[in-house]
């Protein structure tokens, strides 16, 4: 059975302009987000489920090859693989930080609360045994992390499978495009770096409300954690912005 994380990455595009760029993007993404780590399905099958033709296809692999993100190797038991997610250097977070303005962070803190709080309130209505054992599994994956890239995938892993406990492939493949666009910035390290023993225990709380049935708390506790996240980026937003 396809796990829904993996269905809402391999998921039908929808039709518009620029197709090549939303390929890169959403298989870069899932990369990043640790998603995708093996192989790519084949090109043909890969551009069905995708929905673009295979030259579109084609084209996006080919930049992603030159991110350094996949390699194609050919003969038999080839295919396209994952080389793995290379750590976003500080400088080039923080310089991101800092061009976003303070209403773009209040919208992204919206919006993610939103989806998310959302999302673990279906989850706690939804989620079965299998879904709630995953989360616990990726809880105990960060709280064995030992570096920050790690942390981060983790982290973002987290958030995605709360959405896909809520059985909804459009609430996960919104949780994986809000982690491809802040999940970097949310363990940007400054002053005292984030406590990850304080991430984890957040995070099991949540489990509890899920596997409790608790909707409201599960929805609380999620508002609570990201409104944290959010007020730490404007701090450091603010920091940055001055020059400290």
């Amino acid at each position: 059975m396809t796990q829904l994380p993996d269905a809402a990455v391999f998921s039908p595009l929808d039709d518009g302009s620029g197709r090549v760029e939303v390929v890169v993007r959403r298989l870069g993404e899932a990369i990043a987000l640790g998603l995708v780590t093996d192989q790519l399905p084949a090109e043909l099958e890969l551009a069905a489920q995708l929905n673009v033709s295979t030259v579109t296809l084609r084209a996006a692999l080919a930049a992603l090859r030159e991110r350094g993100l996949v390699e194609t190797r050919r003969g038999r038991g080839g295919g396209t693989f994952v080389v793995g997610p290379a750590d976003p250097s500080t400088a080039r977070l923080r310089t991101r930080l800092r061009e976003l303005s303070s209403s773009e962070l209040r919208e992204i803190g919206d919006y993610r609360c939103a989806i998310a709080g959302t999302a673990a309130r279906l989850a706690a209505l939804r989620a079965s045994a299998d879904n709630v054992a995953r989360l616990r599994h990726v809880v105990g994956r960060l709280e064995a992390a030992t570096s920050t890239g790690e942390r981060r995938r983790a982290d973002g892993r987290f958030h995605i499978e709360v959405a896909a406990a809520a059985q909804s492939v459009r609430l996960t493949r919104a949780e994986i495009d809000i982690q491809g666009e802040v999940g970097e910035l949310l363990w940007l390290p400054y002053g005292e770096a984030v406590d990850p023993a304080l991430v984890v225990s957040s995070h099991r709380e949540v489990i509890e409300a899920i596997s409790a049935r608790d909707a409201e708390r599960a929805r609380t506790l999620t508002e609570e954690h990201i409104d944290k996240g959010i007020e730490r980026l404007m701090e450091l937003h603010w920091r940055l912005v001055a020059g400290r």
